[in-house]
């Protein structure tokens, strides 16, 4: 797998070439994927912001993930990952936004095992999720999950038409 500071560099270099910009919401990660980012130079350019959600409630209230959802899925879900990074995009007003969601461990959460994870990407045209099943402890499931947003982000960039 690809170092996340290696994810981090590509994705960045990329949306400086378009003009475009990048904002961050994360759960699991706690920050892990902004300070990534953030590492990298010339990135003021690009990067808007992000937010640290890791309260259940706040994905809702900050994010903008539909209450209902998080009620009847719990915060480790594919569509909560989905909303975030679509809510993330609007709010910070970005024309990317990436989202992580999962359980780190020690222990399982909401019936959901250490180490499910949900990676999303929203962009211009439109949102992807990757559900990983990781494996490690919890440092491992963090870093993995942050390199994983950052390749599905260069992964998307590399197949979607760049602006004009």
């Amino acid at each position: 797998m690809v170092d996340m500071s290696v994810a981090a560099a590509a994705a960045v270099h990329v949306l400086v070439e378009r003009h475009q910009t990048l904002a961050t919401a994360e759960s699991l990660t706690g920050g892990l994927v902004a300070a990534t980012i953030v590492e990298i130079p010339g990135v003021s350019a690009v990067y808007r912001g992000g937010m640290v959600v890791y309260a259940t409630e706040l994905k809702g209230t900050l994010a903008g993930v539909p209450e209902d959802l998080l009620a009847q899925r719990g915060p480790v879900d594919g569509d909560v990952a989905a909303k975030l990074a679509e809510g993330v995009r609007e709010r910070c007003g970005a024309d990317w936004g990436v989202a992580t969601t999962g359980v780190a461990g020690p222990e399982p959460q909401d019936g959901k095992p250490v180490g499910l994870v949900y990676v999303a990407v929203a962009g211009p045209s439109g949102t992807q999720v990757r559900e990983l099943r990781l494996t490690g402890n919890r440092a491992a499931v963090r870093t993995e999950s942050v390199t994983a947003v950052l390749q599905l982000l260069s992964d998307m960039l590399r197949t979607q038409p760049a602006p004009v």
